[in-house]
């Protein structure tokens, strides 16, 4: 298989982060927000972040371009999008990734860590948990984010679980934002994007790999979609405060605090 080098990572990533904004015009937005978040919740200019469900790294890289001296561990278990991130910012200061299954008990006590977690973060990753994968997760977190420590997820959480009625305005928000920024045409999609993948032969090899492990964990998806089953296990491993800093329609910024 051909060595993936760090321009072709880069204009994967960059289709990639195109394919992402057809499901999140304000994708940009949000992520300022959350990056936000961290520097006035950190409390120190070098706070160690770690990104659960990085992907390649889109947030990872953002952040510290942001923050350049914080370190980020940039946690995901796709090997196709992880080898991406890699290339793309070899050698980068304050950032690691690390091939670990959030569901799976004891991926907290693998990473080495020198000192407890200011922030913990994710961006549109942990709805494909299983409640009982976000539910082990909380609860490893829990064990490396330091007292007063603050969770930030932006992610598609619904409401129609309880608020029915307002989730459905939220939907028509979030239909109309994509229709005003894509009025031209939608980018290519998921499918699309990963269709690509397998007709290229530097990532083919990658991506039977991750297919090989999305069999055997049993992976069906998105599996948490709604806020309540996120607030529910936040609350299950003793986060305090629980709220949304920003929203707009479905999309939101879930924060949580660790007492």
């Amino acid at each position: 298989m051909p060595a993936l080098s760090r321009e072709v990572a880069q204009d994967w990533i960059a289709r990639w982060d195109r394919q992402q904004e057809g499901y999140l015009p304000d994708r940009e937005e949000r992520f300022t927000a959350l990056i936000d978040a961290v520097e006035a919740g950190a409390g120190r200019p070098d706070p160690l972040v770690l990104d659960l469900g990085c992907g390649p790294g889109s947030l990872a890289g953002r952040l510290l371009d942001r923050l350049p001296e914080a370190t980020v561990v940039a946690i995901d278990a796709d090997p196709l999008l992880l080898a991406l991130g890699r290339a793309c910012h070899a050698g980068r200061p304050g950032l690691r990734f690390e091939d670990l299954d959030l569901r799976a008990a004891g991926w907290a006590s693998t990473l080495g860590l020198d000192r407890p977690v200011d922030v913990a973060v994710s961006t549109t990753a942990l709805h494909w948990l299983p409640e009982a994968g976000l539910r082990t997760m909380f609860a490893e977190l829990c064990l490396v984010l330091r007292p007063g420590g603050l969770f930030l997820n932006g992610d598609h959480l619904d409401v129609e679980d309880v608020s029915p009625a307002l989730a459905k305005i939220e939907h028509a928000i979030y239909d109309r934002a994509t229709r005003r920024r894509f009025g031209e045409g939608m980018p290519e999609d998921w499918r699309q994007w990963w269709d690509a993948v397998d007709a290229d032969p530097v990532l083919s090899g990658l991506r039977a790999e991750r297919e090989r492990r999305s069999a055997a964990a049993a992976h069906h998806g998105s599996e948490s979609g709604n806020l309540s089953t996120h607030v529910t296990a936040l609350r299950g491993a003793g986060f305090a405060e629980i709220g949304t800093l920003w929203q707009n329609g479905n999309n939101r910024l879930l924060a949580a605090v660790r007492p």
